[in-house]
């Protein structure tokens, strides 16, 4: 029983090691999906990565607004000698707090000020989560689209040879000419052109994909596309909406604050100071209370209201500009995705029938009914039928991603 255990203590370790392996392997061998590629791009942005101390900052300022003073109090210290003279033993020691007040309404409007703050500061993130949200489905399509055109122009490129295979025992054998080998060549030629062309595009694709991922996504990506939204998906509040109604919330809050800010602070000085008349004299204490009062200027504060003002006109005017740009949108997208629906029923049928035809055309060239540019022109036209039925799925799921980006949804 004791060898048992002990060798199982001495496995044990090597075959956590070979699971943590085997994990590792599988997690590499499963292609990123499109949900993993936009948490690895909104990683790297730089509103994301300063998002805490921003949020640090609203909370700081809400602190700052449940304070009972408008400015952190200030020492006043203070010396008085008669040494430099008549030197008759005069001295004054004084020590002071000077207190800045709120004024009227002034401390409720930094309360509300900050609250607003916080709420743009979300909507603002969320506005450029979904911004890089859509420059991450752009790549992820274009790559998605840009690997069906490698894998079809590979398939293209195999048929030819096949075909020129063919061909060439076939004039070897005296069934065909000489010119009908140099055609069936020609088609690889163009074949393997197509397949060059294609992984360049590839290539491309994958670097924009990758400069916005950092790394997170090699090439291989996953197949699976987003779910259709639904009417209650449609009913969520835009991100971008919500940005800028929490901005003009902001700039109503601060104009209100300006309203109330006609003046410096006040401020309260409470001061206690221990002098004597000279140097026979007994020394005094005394307590002073006091009170220092700006005044104010309708200049300073007009320009404070102005300029709030201004801010919350401006604002508003850019939100009833994107409210009409995203139903515009929105309705664009619908209507974009319901073509893709017809176009990929219409593609597949196309490549079908061009499947059936070219397995006709296949069986009567092998018995010498069909002559070779005919043949070739059938290869051709079926798959290019193949091509765009494989380009149509990918864009119905590039025209769900992006009906879903102009309602405002993250990818999943």
């Amino acid at each position: 029983m004791n060898i048992v255990c002990r060798l199982g203590i001495r496995v044990s370790p090597w075959l956590l090691a070979l699971a943590t392996l085997i994990s590792a392997a599988q997690a590499a061998e499963t292609p990123p999906t499109l949900k993993h590629a936009f948490e690895a791009a909104w990683a790297r942005q730089p509103e994301a990565r300063a998002a805490g101390a921003r949020r640090d900052a609203v909370g700081a300022r809400r602190q700052t607004a449940d304070s009972w003073l408008a400015e952190p109090p200030s020492l006043d210290v203070s010396y008085k000698t008669d040494q430099l003279n008549r030197d008759q033993g005069s001295r004054e020691y004084e020590a002071g707090l000077a207190m800045p007040l709120w004024l009227p309404g002034e401390r409720a409007g930094q309360r509300a000020l900050a609250e607003v703050e916080g709420a743009a500061l979300e909507g603002r993130l969320e506005a450029v989560r979904l911004r890089t949200a859509g420059e991450v489905r752009e790549a992820w399509w274009s790559l998605a689209l840009a690997r069906i055109d490698l894998e079809t122009a590979e398939a293209r490129r195999q048929n030819a040879e096949r075909l020129a295979a063919d061909v060439a025992r076939r004039v070897k054998a005296g069934d065909l000419s000489r010119a009908d080998g140099h055609q069936a060549d020609a088609a690889v030629a163009g074949a393997v052109a197509e397949v060059a062309r294609s992984r360049g595009a590839l290539a491309e694709a994958v670097k924009r994909l990758r400069s916005l991922t950092g790394g997170a996504v090699q090439g291989s990506i996953s197949d699976a596309t987003e779910s259709t939204p639904t009417q209650v998906n449609a009913g969520v509040a835009h991100p971008l909406l919500k940005e800028l109604d929490a901005r003009v919330e902001t700039a109503r809050a601060a104009r209100a604050l300006a309203g109330v800010q006609n003046r410096a602070n006040p401020e309260l000085r409470l001061a206690a100071t221990r002098d004597r008349a000279d140097a026979g004299a007994a020394w005094s204490n005394t307590l002073t209370l006091g009170v220092r009062i700006p005044f104010g200027s309708d200049s300073r504060q007009r320009a404070r209201v102005a300029t709030a003002t201004a801010e919350e006109a401006e604002v508003e005017a850019r939100l009833a500009v994107e409210q009409e740009r995203i139903a515009a949108e929105t309705d664009a997208a619908r209507q974009g995705e319901e073509a893709a629906r017809a176009r990929l029923a219409a593609t597949e049928q196309r490549a079908r029938l061009a499947n059936e035809s070219r397995g006709f055309f296949e069986k009567s060239f092998r018995l010498g009914e069909t002559d070779l540019p005919t043949r070739l022109r059938i290869e051709a036209e079926a798959a290019e039928a193949e091509r765009e039925a494989a380009r149509a799925r990918v864009e119905l799921a590039a025209s769900i991603s992006a009906l879903r980006q102009a309602l405002g949804l993250l990818p999943e």
